[in-house]
């Protein structure tokens, strides 16, 4: 298993939601939060749809320091967030945020409507913490913007319908390279995708020589 200190501080809270113990303590599409949860130093949210960007959940992480960064449309959902596009940088103290696309090619709500637009302007993002970077996709198909992304962890959507299958996840883990992948968007009743997706994206990664490790939820 890797020695990467991201993934020795990376909690999966569920669906695409993640926490990073730091310091500085990152949430990534904070949602359905356990009571308690700690307060964050920096939030992350990807786009605007409800299993996403939760102002209730952003609300109950949130202190006097807390810096909120958010796509354009779920900015507007949550007041006083920065707002970051596609192809933009933030620094914020010691971390850096790169914002990068998602979208959909393969998947529509209805002929030549994909589930996440190209140009609606959601983010995935890379953040650098200590030397390390760690790409989370938010909600996106294979898209060519993945081809040799420089990152140490890949958070890869596998569930299918509205993102990545497990299949289409596994060849863009080949393509991204990174020192390890880990499965995300499965596992929630209220939204597709399963155990048995995440199991299938770590057996078709590993015979192509990716690492994978799928993380009990917390």
């Amino acid at each position: 298993m890797s020695t990467l200190k991201l993934l020795q501080n990376l909690h999966r809270l569920g669906h695409d939601s993640f926490r990073l113990d730091g310091p500085p303590v990152i949430y990534f599409d904070p949602w359905k939060l356990a009571p308690g949860s700690p307060v964050a130093d920096m939030i992350l949210v990807s786009h605007d749809h409800g299993d996403h960007c939760s102002p209730d959940d952003v609300k109950k992480i949130s202190g006097p320091q807390t810096v909120v960064i958010a796509n354009p449309s779920a900015a507007v959902k949550l007041p006083g967030a920065r707002i970051i596009r596609p192809g933009e940088k933030i620094t914020v103290g010691d971390v850096t945020v790169e914002a990068v696309p998602a979208y959909n090619i393969n998947k529509f709500r209805s002929p030549g409507h994909p589930f996440h637009p190209k140009n609606a302007e959601h983010n995935g993002y890379i953040v650098t913490v200590g030397g390390e970077r760690l790409y989370h996709a938010g909600d996106a198909d294979h898209i060519p913007e993945m081809t040799g992304l420089k990152c140490d962890v890949a958070l890869l959507p596998v569930s299918g319908t509205f993102v990545m299958t497990a299949d289409e996840a596994a060849k863009a883990a080949v393509a991204i390279k990174p020192r390890i992948a880990v499965p995300m968007h499965y596992g929630d009743a209220d939204v597709v995708g399963t155990d048995a997706d995440a199991k299938q994206f770590k057996k078709l990664s590993e015979k192509a020589g990716i690492e994978v490790a799928i993380l009990p939820r917390r």
